[in-house]
């Protein structure tokens, strides 16, 4: 009985000790744990910076593209163009003063814009700059609006009359018109204009081709109104708008 006892006995140990190497085996050491958990961390961390690294190759590569680099230069052409398309095509039209017949309101070579925007918004006033296209020269003169449409147009003694009352011409230089030695404006007899019809003069007088010359302007010829001066700078700004 004894000695069966002590077999049961041993048997038991033998099975615990079996039972207890099964389930640490299954049981990774701690140690172990850490040693795989930094390498995985190490694996990604290394497989992290190859991808940026790649990325980076991949981005400098693309930078430096000859054909990208065309690519955008072109697409940034054409957006400057059409930019400055639709601004010379309804906001303000470019402008060089050529002669003398504005002088001295307007100078010989001055550079500017003119404005299409308030010219199609708000018409023509009386004494606005306008610019006119006579299509028949294929020429552009720019000239101050005297007479509306309907309006009967007179000079008389260098006085303007509309439809019979005397109108103040405030815009010209006294001391300019002073300093010549020539009569500044010739009379002219009664002029009626018609429903679509403008009387333009030059601002100077004795040395300007204008509707006294060419008659009275169509409404159609004339493209936009006031002159804004950008070059030469101390003359920057508008002169009617």
């Amino acid at each position: 009985m004894i000695e069966d006892i002590k077999k049961n006995s041993d048997t038991l140990n033998d099975g615990e000790t079996g039972a207890i190497e099964v389930m640490t085996d299954g049981i990774p050491k701690i140690e172990d744990t850490q040693m795989i958990s930094e390498t995985r961390v190490m694996e990604r961390m290394t497989d992290g910076s190859s991808t940026v690294e790649e990325k980076k190759n991949e981005e400098d590569s693309e930078k430096f593209s000859p054909l990208k680099e065309v690519g955008l230069f072109l697409r940034d052409l054409m957006i400057c163009m059409a930019v400055v398309l639709i601004i010379t095509t309804f906001v303000v039209r470019p402008i060089q003063v050529k002669g003398s017949s504005m002088y001295p309101t307007l100078e010989n070579g001055e550079i500017g814009v003119s404005n299409l925007l308030g010219y199609k918004l708000n018409g023509i006033q009386r004494f606005d700059i306008v610019i006119i296209h006579m299509e028949e020269k294929n020429e552009f003169l720019v000239k101050r609006a005297i007479g509306m449409p309907n309006e009967t147009i007179s000079y008389k003694d260098g006085k303007l009359y509309v439809d019979g009352t005397i109108v103040e011409e405030e815009f010209f230089d006294e001391e300019y018109i002073d300093s010549l030695n020539e009569i500044f404006m010739e009379d002219v007899h009664e002029i009626t204009l018609g429903e679509d019809e403008y009387f333009c003069l030059g601002d100077n007088r004795p040395h300007s081709t204008d509707s006294r010359y060419y008659g009275a302007f169509k409404k159609e010829d004339i493209i936009s109104k006031g002159v804004f001066i950008i070059f030469p700078f101390n003359r920057f700004g508008p002169y009617t708008w």
